[in-house]
């Protein structure tokens, strides 16, 4: 009986590999598509906002015909796509390839800036929008990296046609981590750590000296001063905040405008 079961087990398993030889093949309607096709299509998948399907075209394109201009081309949209696809680690690391493979190539501007909006997106965070929350209030890493890639782009091709808006960007980023550095003192003034307040408030005012939080800082510096009973640096910080902002709303109790300085709506 366990024979004849055996038997009957191996001619199943014999007609059913015959029976997939039988089954159609899938077609790749692709297969004969030469370098500019591919693209071409890919791009019209792109220009409809079909992402997905942009970047299978664009990466068979490149595996196909690596060596084309239309291959590192390929290398770049695919960045792009992502990025346009909510997905900005695999942007971030297709403008690393790109900028490895090719750094002298003539989008090699755009790669970097590319980067730097991918890393800058996630940063601002799509639900901290929805929450309301501060953008000082976040892990100011995201912004580190994006001002870094920004400097990379300006110090690197200063004439391109994307530095100016690079150099906003990294504008908008030093405040935020200005802001960052306060809102860490801040919240250590209020808990009784006052030292670690004025350390905070000390790496604001010498990292980003222009920046709008410094006005709070030099506040910060002379409350935990006095509260400390040091009174000899209380004094020399309020002397400089006089002369900074000698309309300061500090002065009068505080700001009446709570919105952050990054909200202008």
């Amino acid at each position: 009986m366990a024979r004849f079961t055996l038997r009957s087990l191996a001619v199943i398993g014999a007609l059913l590999l015959g029976a997939c030889g039988l089954l159609p093949e899938q077609i790749d309607e692709t297969a004969d598509w030469n370098a500019q096709r591919l693209y071409s299509e890919a791009k019209t998948f792109m220009s409809e906002g079909s992402y997905e399907q942009a970047i299978k075209l664009f990466e068979k394109l490149e595996a196909r015909y690596p060596y084309g201009r239309f291959a590192q081309q390929a290398q770049i949209e695919v960045a792009y796509a992502h990025f346009k696809s909510g997905e900005p680690a695999l942007a971030i690391a297709a403008a690393d390839r790109f900028i490895k493979l090719h750094p002298n190539h003539p989008n090699a501007d755009y790669a970097y800036y590319l980067k730097g909006l991918a890393t800058f997106n996630e940063d601002l965070g799509l639900l901290a929008g929805f929450s309301n929350q501060d953008l000082s209030e976040r892990d100011p890493k995201g912004a580190q990296e994006s001002f870094d890639t920004f400097a990379q782009l300006v110090n690197r091709f200063p004439e391109s046609r994307y530095a100016e808006d690079a150099r906003q960007r990294m504008r908008y980023l030093v405040n935020a981590l200005a802001a960052h550095e306060v809102h860490v003192a801040r919240y250590y003034s209020r808990r009784g750590a006052h030292v670690a307040a004025i350390n905070r408030a000390k790496t604001a005012l010498t990292t980003y000296p222009q920046a709008p939080a410094t006005e709070e800082a030099l506040f910060l510096l002379v409350k935990n001063y006095d509260t400390l009973g040091m009174t000899d640096l209380r004094d020399d910080a309020e002397r400089v905040m006089r002369k900074n902002f000698p309309n300061s709303v500090y002065f009068a109790g505080g700001p009446k405008d709570d919105r952050p300085w990054w909200q202008l709506w």
